[in-house]
């Protein structure tokens, strides 16, 4: 079955055995981003946390690094990301402050301020990275119109820092690794597609053992199940959701 513990770990068996580096987004970012031989491995906590604990876990039974976003206060349990980051994993925040003030740009820079507070009293934060907020017309990125993210101690985030004319991007959003109608805003700007749509874990697998560019691998945790129980609520969650995000695509064209 796809979307399971043990398929995720066929897929991170398929990227060790590439002569690819597999490396968190903070050593990405401080290398320069190569646009060749790294896989990143990034993981939106957008709820469930359980399930990121588990997969940190897989991780790192098999020596792999990856990045956790965590959202505040949503997702960010001290205990838990203290033992994800305790396991070798960087940790960082997942924003969505634009959203929760309703595009008041000055408020949400203070918000976002003390919420990066909260995080880095439990671990130290080097890169951040947008929720989408569907529900939300206001766009999290668009607080750094305003303000510099860098002048926070922060080296990057991965939808404004990276060109991904150069680096491969894929994202597990909308239960499939290709699907535009239920993915609002868990996209990339680029020229080219460096990845081709794919709908099944599958297709990942065949498609890490033949690219020859850097490979962004997004992932939300939650999707992820670690049971019987848990994919029957991860496949009910997906399909509810992708519902909704169909019907606010249509309602805002």
């Amino acid at each position: 079955m796809d979307f399971t513990l043990s398929k995720y770990q066929r897929l991170l068996e398929a990227c060790q055995a590439t002569k690819h580096d597999i490396i968190t987004m903070q050593v990405f970012f401080e290398c320069q981003q190569p646009a060749t031989n790294t896989i990143i491995l990034r993981h939106d906590v957008d709820r469930r946390i359980k399930n990121a604990l588990n997969m940190a876990r897989l991780e790192a039974r098999l020596g792999v690094k990856a990045t956790y976003y965590f959202r505040v206060p949503y997702t960010f349990k001290p205990t838990l990301v203290e033992e994800i980051a305790n396991l070798g994993h960087e940790v960082g925040f997942h924003y969505e402050t634009l959203a929760k003030t309703k595009g008041d740009v000055k408020a949400a820079h203070a918000l976002f301020n003390a919420e990066l507070e909260q995080l880095r009293s439990i671990v130290d934060i080097k890169t951040i990275c947008m929720h989408g907020s569907p529900l939300s017309p206001y766009d999290n990125r668009d607080l750094w119109q305003e303000y510099d993210f860098k002048a926070l101690g922060i080296i990057g985030e991965p939808y404004l820092s990276i060109d991904y004319d150069k680096v491969a991007y894929v994202t597990d959003t909308g239960r499939s690794w290709g699907s535009d109608a239920t993915n609002l805003r868990d996209r990339v700007t680029t020229s080219q597609a460096l990845a081709p749509a794919m709908g099944t874990t599958e297709e990942l697998i065949n498609f890490v053992g033949t690219n020859q560019h850097s490979l962004i691998i997004q992932t939300h945790p939650e999707r992820w199940a670690y049971s019987l129980p848990s994919l029957a609520v991860s496949y009910g969650h997906d399909f509810a959701t992708n519902c909704a995000k169909r019907l606010i695509r249509l309602m805002r064209k």
